[in-house]
């Protein structure tokens, strides 16, 4: 029997500049900064789960943290994210994103895949996604 996962607790993406991805996720979305070091920085997302944002090439050998070990990794090029959005608040994601600079790359309606999408890219390059109910069946 598989043991059981009861979510997504943390996802990293690999950026430049850690500085500068925080300011844009806490002005786009608003996230809460648990931490920050110059290698790494963690925002809380809505639901229990936390955002990395690692400085690209930081991470790469282990970690040693509390007498554990923390193994390398790294990533390259541009990574997806899709947030969950509610369907009432997804009609201001448009001028929200305009107010913050943000240009849309492509809007996906129901039509295509049951929920309507928002795709735009943070600064470095990483496709972000803004999704109402009915994407996936389990949303």
């Amino acid at each position: 029997m598989t043991p059981r996962v009861s979510h997504l607790l943390e996802s990293s993406l690999y950026v430049a500049d850690v500085d500068r991805s925080v300011v844009f996720y806490q002005r786009v979305f608003g996230f809460e900064l648990l931490l920050t070091e110059p290698r790494v920085a963690a925002l809380a997302l809505p639901g229990g789960s936390v955002l990395l944002l690692c400085r690209q090439g930081g991470s790469t050998v282990p970690r040693v943290v509390a007498g554990a070990v923390i193994p390398g990794h790294d990533a390259r090029g541009s990574q997806h994210l899709c947030f969950a959005v509610p369907l009432v608040g997804l009609a201001e994601w448009p001028e929200h994103l305009a107010a913050c600079g943000v240009t849309i790359e492509s809007r996906v309606g129901p039509q295509s895949f049951g929920g309507t999408s928002l795709y735009f890219r943070d600064p470095d390059g990483h496709l972000l996604e803004v999704a109402g109910p009915g994407l996936w069946q389990v949303y």
